[in-house]
């Protein structure tokens, strides 16, 4: 084997390792490298070559180190540079197995980066260039065209939480028609601009008049579209999860005195929630909507129908812990449409007293049933403790929701969020009318030990 070294005027030093100088043969010079068969290059900056020489090129299988960069190279040279295939070794980390083309990675190959991501397919120009797959460090997934390093044309991006893209990129992002089905369960098909979906949902709007009014004891069909920033329904979207509630006024004003209102005990620590209609509602039940789950429809009447649970019953929400909940309260949009059937106010839960407002005591006996309330104080809380207050009687449990004003609330409740943004909460006002066109309001039944 022949070493040889740069000197200082930048010419060979020549010299046999191993090798008595008359083993040369008689066609090689001293002071020139090999023409042919295997050496070891030496340069000044500490970077050497040791391999194969043809015609006194560096040609053939060897390894190349850079003392600069610290980078290896182990495989095919032509005329002094990695050509063909070889392994690339970066000191900053990471590795590159393929082929190459003056130096640079050219055609297809294997890349390992410094924070372990990997990369199989086509290269030019030293880039990932043409078809290729890569695995990224928090366990994405992306397989198709790549142009100068960056993700265009069309390909498929499975991502760790097990949401898929499938469809156009251009620089690094989804950008044209393209499909994605999240993890959450929602799908959008459509166009993709900068990344974002060109027609996506941006609220949710519950369709009918601005308050809907019906009939104590009804049930409501409500139809709920999810809509974009112009107002069309967002149709590109399916799987979006939206759940309905409802709750009651929570401040009754004196024009809405025949209508009954609720003593809250101090336990259930309900928290108002501020409605769009200028007032504030705290949660009520519902009955079960048609459920759409594996519970039968018989057992979802009859626990429609049950009278609520007393506070304390192990079998009942635990005290200041009421959450309305109901079998089927959930849905998933199709095509950017919900439909809610079978809607029911359900009676009155454990906590919630209703009450009657009286313009006073020594009315009570004397006035007839049905006589207008309008007029009279409304009282929007009992003090603590449940002691009874002058002027108002409490009404026996009921086994559906009084005549009043309530809120419907329908809820983005897609889980994880789609795209990490969560829709804002629709709202619509109801008011729940006695039974019977022309009857007076359904007035709770008078407590004995409320007038004593």
């Amino acid at each position: 084997m022949w070493l040889l070294r740069e000197t200082s005027s930048g010419k060979m030093a020549f010299a046999s390792e191993g090798c008595a100088t008359s083993c040369l043969p008689h066609r090689e010079l001293p002071g020139r490298p090999p023409r042919d068969g295997r050496g070891k290059l030496l340069f000044k900056d500490g970077s050497y070559y040791e391999g194969d020489f043809v015609d006194g090129e560096i040609t053939g299988e060897g390894c190349r180190l850079w003392a600069l960069t610290g980078n290896t190279y182990t495989g095919q040279f032509v005329l002094g540079e990695p050509q063909g295939h070889g392994i690339m070794k970066y000191q900053a980390g990471g590795h590159y197995e393929g082929e190459l083309f003056c130096g640079l990675r050219e055609g297809h190959g294997c890349l390992v980066d410094a924070d372990g991501q990997v990369y199989w397919g086509s290269f030019h120009d030293n880039k990932r260039h043409g078809r290729g797959r890569m695995v990224f460090r928090n366990g994405d997934e992306y397989e198709g065209n790549w142009v100068r390093d960056q993700r265009q044309g069309h390909g498929m991006l499975r991502l760790a939480d097990g949401s898929t893209y499938e469809g156009q990129w251009h620089s690094g992002v989804f950008s044209g028609q393209g499909s994605m089905a999240h993890c959450s369960g929602v799908i959008y098909r459509g166009i993709w601009i900068n990344g974002h979906p060109m027609a996506q949902a941006t609220r949710i709007a519950i369709l009918g008049p601005e308050v809907m009014d019906t009939a104590q004891g009804s049930s409501l069909m409500l139809t709920v579209q999810l809509q974009q920033d112009s107002g069309e329904v967002a149709t590109s979207e399916d799987g979006r999860e939206l759940e309905i509630s409802a709750g009651i006024r929570y401040v009754q004003l004196p024009a809405y005195s025949e209508v009954s209102f609720f003593r809250v005990d101090d336990g259930l620590g309900q928290t108002p929630i501020q409605t769009p209609f200028g007032f504030q509602c705290i949660s009520y039940p519902l009955s079960s909507p048609e459920s759409e789950g594996p519970e039968p429809r018989a057992a979802l009447e009859s626990a429609s129908t049950d009278s609520p649970l007393p506070e304390g019953d192990p079998g009942g929400p635990p005290a200041g812990k009421h959450e309305p909940r109901c079998p089927g309260s959930r849905r998933r949009a199709e095509q950017g449409c919900v439909q809610f059937s079978d809607v029911r106010l359900g009676p009155p839960p454990p906590g919630y007293h209703a009450i009657l407002f009286l313009e006073g005591l020594h009315e009570v006996g004397s006035r007839p049933r049905g006589q207008d309330h309008r007029g009279m104080t409304p009282i929007a809380q009992g003090p603590p403790g449940g002691s009874r207050l002058d002027g108002v009687a409490t009404a026996e449990p009921a086994a559906e929701a009084f005549p009043g004003e309530y809120v419907i609330m329908i809820r983005d409740v897609t889980t994880p969020p789609f795209l990490g943004h969560t829709l804002p909460t629709a709202f619509k006002h109801l008011r729940v009318l006695a039974r019977g066109a022309g009857q007076q309001p359904h007035v709770p039944r008078e407590d004995p030990e409320a007038l004593s």
